[in-house]
């Protein structure tokens, strides 16, 4: 009886590891594609919240060209890139309800197809500490929310 009740708590310890195999800090999804074809699906579905993208960084090209100058020959990502962004609107009630939440501001959407992968691209976010006053909860659920309405658009 001992060794079932064991076995049953290593199978349930399992279930739940398995089924949070994605952290809480952050938001990824995938699709099948092209890689610059979502890029452009990330790109519409940030503009079509009335937003502007500020800055589009380029993480698999700045790997690549110093590859060699960190000693490592391993090939991470076949294409990385973040685009850079920021709501007045939601950012400005994130601020007002709490100024240290400037620290969540601007909003950065990656997406990535793995060497080992291709064809697979992967979009994501780092999700906001949802911290403070229930007025500073609210705001950045906010910010949580329209992240993830945009990558599941770019997604789908």
């Amino acid at each position: 009886m001992k060794r079932l009740i064991i076995l049953f708590v290593l199978v349930t310890i399992a279930a739940v590891r398995g089924a949070s195999a994605q952290p809480a800090h952050l938001r990824l999804l995938s699709t099948e594609g092209e890689f610059e074809e979502v890029k452009l699906f990330v790109q519409d579905a940030i503009v079509g919240q009335g937003l502007t993208i500020n800055y589009n960084g380029d993480i698999g090209l700045m790997l690549s060209r110093t590859r060699a100058a960190t000693g490592s020959s391993k090939v991470i990502y076949k294409n990385a890139e973040f685009f850079l962004f920021c709501s007045a609107t939601i950012s400005r009630g994130t601020m007002e309800a709490d100024s240290t939440n400037i620290a969540f501001c601007p909003y950065i959407v990656y997406f990535y197809e793995l060497d080992a992968e291709a064809g697979k691209v992967y979009v994501g976010y780092r999700r906001p500490e949802i911290v403070g006053s229930e007025a500073s909860k609210k705001s950045l659920m906010a910010v949580d929310d329209l992240l993830l309405k945009i990558v599941k658009e770019a997604t789908e």
